[in-house]
């Protein structure tokens, strides 16, 4: 399998020196991130052009690296209306040139009334957030076909999209061949539920078969009461139980490593490969 990086977690640089980064630590591919990970890139509309994709792809298949996925997170039920038309403008883009950096996906999360602390908030888990989200990302699912793109959603605790059913609904109700799924485990849980971690990876892969592409490789531990993410290999995600699961159903999605110190990475990196080549 192919194990990646959310490269801006590297630093900000240019896509030459974050693509070095990147091989020297022994990734296969990065998770893009634009205006997070490359000096000079906004991440507004109307910044992106065909050479310019082709550029970028070109820096990191130099290196021998895909690029899996171009992140263009935004908040579709943000309270700034502008903002929002703002990054959709942006998400429509980078469909729009997908092709041109030979990537994967393009990729978001579902978003919160709670605007920029992407937090829980009861307004996530109406309906009346439910179909917000659904027409966006309906109209985001006819661009992505006029461009033989592809999108890749993503659900998490505190969000609109808050557990694995309500990502599915959405994904049934969009009715469209280029939606797909970004499984983040750590992202669905809470202090109330963590002990069930393999239970909400087994719902996942249940109800998401044959569309996963994606899965965003963390670990975490109890601290105060509280998740906190930690280096992978370290904490209490049983990889033991869920990377032989991966393999076996979803042998051609992407790992990504996202939320890493680069520190940890070389560890980290060691200790997945180990484990999908049956080590203990």
């Amino acid at each position: 399998m192919k194990i990646g990086v959310r490269v801006h977690d590297l630093g900000k640089s240019d896509a030459v020196t974050l693509a070095r980064k990147a091989k020297a630590l022994g990734f296969d591919c990065v998770q893009l991130v634009l205006n997070k990970a490359i000096e000079g890139e906004t991440g507004l509309a109307n910044t992106l052009s065909k050479e310019k994709a082709n550029g970028f792809y070109e820096a990191f298949h130099r290196e021998g690296l895909e690029i899996a996925m171009l992140g263009a997170y935004f908040n579709p039920v943000h309270s700034n209306k502008a903002l929002v038309e703002s990054n959709i403008a942006k998400f429509r883009e980078h469909l729009q040139y997908e092709n041109d950096f030979h990537a994967g996906y393009v990729g978001s999360e579902t978003g919160s009334f709670n605007d920029d602390k992407w937090t829980y908030n009861p307004l996530n888990r109406t309906e009346e957030a439910f179909q917000e989200v659904k027409r966006i990302f309906r109209s985001l699912a006819d661009t992505a076909e006029e461009y033989n793109a592809n999108i890749a959603l993503e659900g998490a605790y505190g969000h609109c999209m808050f557990e694995p059913k309500a990502l599915k609904r959405l994904v049934d109700e969009i009715q469209s061949d280029r939606v797909f799924y970004i499984v983040d485990i750590y992202n669905y849980l809470s202090i109330g539920n963590y002990q069930t971690h393999t239970e909400i990876f087994d719902e996942c892969l249940e109800l998401f078969r044959g569309k996963i592409v994606i899965f965003h490789i963390k670990d975490f531990l109890v601290v105060d009461g509280a998740l906190k993410q930690c280096c992978i290999g370290k904490g209490l995600m049983d990889f033991d139980y869920m990377l032989p699961k991966i393999m076996k159903e979803c042998p051609n999605a992407y790992l990504i490593f996202e939320g890493s110190k680069p520190e940890d990475m070389e560890f980290s990196l060691k200790f997945i490969r180990n484990k999908l080549n049956g080590g203990k």
